[in-house]
């Protein structure tokens, strides 16, 4: 059973060897006499076996024999002038060259690419799981038993946002050490408790730090905190609204445009929530692509992740291994994955644009419990 994730990410990452001379003629008479037209993954390596860059394309020998045609001073003649090896692997399929070539590029950062060159930092909002839950911007995935929504590529408007969405419904952004005590707890002493902090003065903030909230009034707050970033809430959006209007009848004209560009912001920030949740939610499948020579596949995508991928099955024993494989992706509870790392939030995204840019794939997917092989 072949494995995507594990031919992506090895054990023990290593350059690929080159194997032929150092001259550009004999470059290009071997990929004119080697590569095929077919979906690959290529490289370019300089001298001292230094990775320059990596490509795909579905027509692998055209693509490669058009950059020793590239005209004198562009970015394609710079690469072959320092290029002295080249090598490629065969792909059954663009979308697997799409993946495979990702994966490279993050790893090995070739100084000749640009794209996913960059090892971008993801943002996920986080619900933590305590007495009083915060909710918080953070950058990685941990299993805590917290709640995450994401990932989101804009770490700072992303932390920008959730502040603002935290002020409107009052949820404490303090230090997880902070005590809180709710209203309704039983106390044999019962003390006034001063604020902790400027939120709790300004009354942006429920204060459990001293004692104002119930219980059941913080836990109602953290649920309609977890509904909007669900995208199926709208109250703290209609707070905004009233929050606004009356300051405009009190002629507050500039906290009015205070109040008109959060509320825009928290728009933005929950169509984004609900498009990109209902992308990730949709893309648990199994996905059929038929490949270069026949050789056609099946993906076994959940939540936008490639989780495995295998020959299509033809024949008793293959249906017997598909059959298996698809009980060990898909029978397990549907959490959002624990210790999500970049690149594989980096992969969620390129599997959703992968979809949205190319709509008619979705013909080819079916749900696990539907799909039956031949």
């Amino acid at each position: 059973m072949g494995h995507l994730r594990d031919r992506i990410f090895p054990k023990k990452p290593r350059t690929p060897t080159p194997s032929f001379p150092v001259t550009t003629p004999s470059l290009k008479a071997f990929v004119s006499a080697r590569a095929e037209n077919r979906p690959g993954v290529y490289r370019f390596y300089g001298p001292g076996r230094e990775l320059l860059y990596v490509g795909k394309s579905v027509r692998l020998r055209s693509r490669l024999l058009s950059y020793f045609r590239a005209p004198r001073g562009e970015k394609a003649w710079e690469l072959v002038q320092e290029s002295s090896a080249v090598e490629w692997e065969d792909i059954p399929n663009e979308f697997a060259a799409l993946v495979r070539e990702m994966k490279l590029i993050q790893r090995w950062q070739p100084r000749f690419n640009v794209e996913h060159r960059r090892r971008k930092i993801y943002a996920f909002v986080k619900v933590t799981r305590e007495r009083a839950p915060r909710m918080l911007s953070v950058s990685k995935v941990v299993d805590d038993g917290a709640t995450y929504y994401g990932p989101f590529p804009r770490v700072g408007a992303l932390r920008s946002t959730v502040r603002e969405l935290g002020k409107v419904l009052g949820l404490r952004d303090c230090p997880a050490q902070t005590q809180v005590f709710f209203s309704d707890q039983l106390e044999i002493f019962r003390a006034a408790r001063p604020p902790r902090c400027m939120r709790a003065d300004l009354r942006t903030c429920l204060a459990p730090c001293c004692g104002r909230p119930s219980a059941v009034e913080y836990r109602d707050a953290v649920t309609l905190a977890r509904r909007f970033l669900e995208g199926r809430a709208h109250r703290p959006l209609r707070e905004l609204e009233e929050r606004m209007a009356g300051a405009a009848s009190r002629m507050e004209f500039e906290y009015a445009a205070v109040l008109r560009d959060r509320l825009e912001r928290l728009k933005s920030f929950q169509a984004d929530l609900t498009a990109f949740r209902g992308q990730v939610e949709d893309l648990s499948f199994v996905y059929r692509v038929s490949g270069f020579a026949g050789d056609d596949r099946i993906y076994l995508i959940r939540r936008g992740r490639i989780l495995d991928d295998l020959p299509y099955p033809r024949g008793r024993r293959a249906r017997e291994r598909t059959k298996a494989a698809l009980e060990a992706v898909y029978s397990g509870p549907d959490h959002p994955p624990s210790a999500l790392a970049a690149e594989e939030a980096a992969e969620i995204l390129l599997v959703a644009r992968w979809f949205r840019r190319n709509p008619q794939e979705l013909k080819r997917t079916a749900r696990p419990q539907d799909w039956k092989t031949p």
